[in-house]
């Protein structure tokens, strides 16, 4: 009886590994006075084709603003907005009745939804206010918006990735309408952290101030690297680092 010819063996491409660096100074800068803004991606009237978001990704400025200013009521719809208050207080106001201030430490949710209406104001006369607006886009839309606001103080994220965004609130994080999470971390010194990437996930790393190495590449404040295909995230090597790390679909 003749034998059937061996099939060759079906070999499965590896997806390629891409690293790619964006250096503060390269992103789009706005100065309004009483604003200064660094946008990671195209906002506003600042235009980028190559930099319009990295997968659910849509928005990191980097604002500060000035004593006694801030942005007047405005409205949002269909997006996930998350605030990081780096330095000084953020006073929040809301169409849905929501009246807070935001500190260092604090992460502050708000969901758009069908739409609501806010306003956010640095009243101290004598401080900038420095924090990182974040813009993610939603797997649904329409929903009644929403707002939370949880602490995360300084030792939860001392050498380590500490979950403070997610889509099912895990560990106590604020909870998003996305599949994707943020991590906040500090490192110095030996400091050294990990955190695995499950097979077709995208990883975005911010760095909001000092400086430190991630996956071989040496990173300053503002800098970020955009990561497709990697495995896992190693951060080590820091000085005064304080990061974000968005794990995104």
């Amino acid at each position: 009886m003749p034998r059937s010819p061996r099939r060759a063996p079906q070999l499965t491409k590896a997806r390629p590994r891409v690293l790619e660096a964006r250096r503060a100074g390269e992103r789009g800068h706005a100065q309004h006075g009483w604003l200064d803004s660094w946008h990671s991606f195209s906002f506003a009237d600042y235009h980028d084709p190559a930099h319009m978001g990295f997968s659910a990704l849509r928005v990191i400025n980097e604002d500060r603003i000035q004593p006694g200013t801030g942005f007047g009521t405005h409205g949002h719809r269909d997006m996930e907005i998350v605030s990081y208050v780096l330095e000084g207080a953020l006073a929040h106001q809301d169409s849905m009745g929501t009246g807070s201030t935001i500190v260092p430490g604090d992460v502050q949710r708000m969901s758009a939804g069908r739409g609501v209406q806010h306003s956010e104001q640095n009243h101290d006369r004598a401080g900038v206010t420095h924090l990182l607006q974040i813009w993610i886009e939603p797997n649904v839309r329409g929903i009644a918006p929403s707002y939370e606001q949880k602490h995360f103080d300084a030792a939860s994220k001392r050498g380590r990735l500490r979950v403070v965004a997610s889509p099912d609130g895990a560990e106590g994080s604020v909870t998003i309408h996305q599949d994707a999470r943020i991590f906040a971390g500090l490192f110095a010194g030996a400091e050294r952290a990990t955190q695995a990437l499950a097979p077709g996930r995208k990883a975005y790393l911010h760095v909001v101030r000092g400086k430190l190495t991630v996956n071989g590449a040496p990173l300053a404040a503002g800098d970020a690297l955009k990561m497709t295909g990697v495995p896992e995230v190693v951060l080590e090597k820091g000085a005064g680092a304080e990061v974000l790390l968005f794990d995104l679909p």
